[in-house]
């Protein structure tokens, strides 16, 4: 999974939603220790202090712990993990609806749209 980096909004934002997303889809399991914030900084092609700031704010939001000696690891909580995963689903569900209703379609017909497009 690459990083994407648009100029539409906070670089840290952004890289804290895109660590989010590999926890919840098990690129970084329960209990698993990450890379350091240089190593996850040169992968990105940030500014280490960027990715600090966003790996912060996974510490404040629970999904991942620091320890001083050992580094930061991905919390072992796998409740928090899946509460985000179901969230960024709802999100994504939400939006997908509002795109169809812009087109025209209903929430029936948004929800059939997907059943046709698993037959095919």
């Amino acid at each position: 999974m690459g990083w994407k980096i648009d100029d539409g909004r906070p670089i840290w934002t952004q890289l804290k939603e895109q660590m989010i997303k590999r926890i919840v889809s098990g690129t970084y399991s329960s209990g698993e220790k990450l890379p350091s914030v240089r190593d996850l900084a040169g992968e990105a092609g940030v500014n280490p202090n960027t990715m600090q700031r966003a790996l912060s704010a996974l510490d404040q939001d629970g999904l991942t712990i620091t320890n001083r000696t050992s580094g930061r690891c991905v919390t072992e909580d796998v409740t928090k993990i899946e509460e985000c995963r179901k969230d960024i689903g709802h999100k994504i569900v939400k939006q997908y609806i509002r795109d169809l209703e812009e087109l025209g379609y209903n929430k029936e017909d948004a929800v059939a749209l997907i059943g046709k497009e698993e037959e095919e």
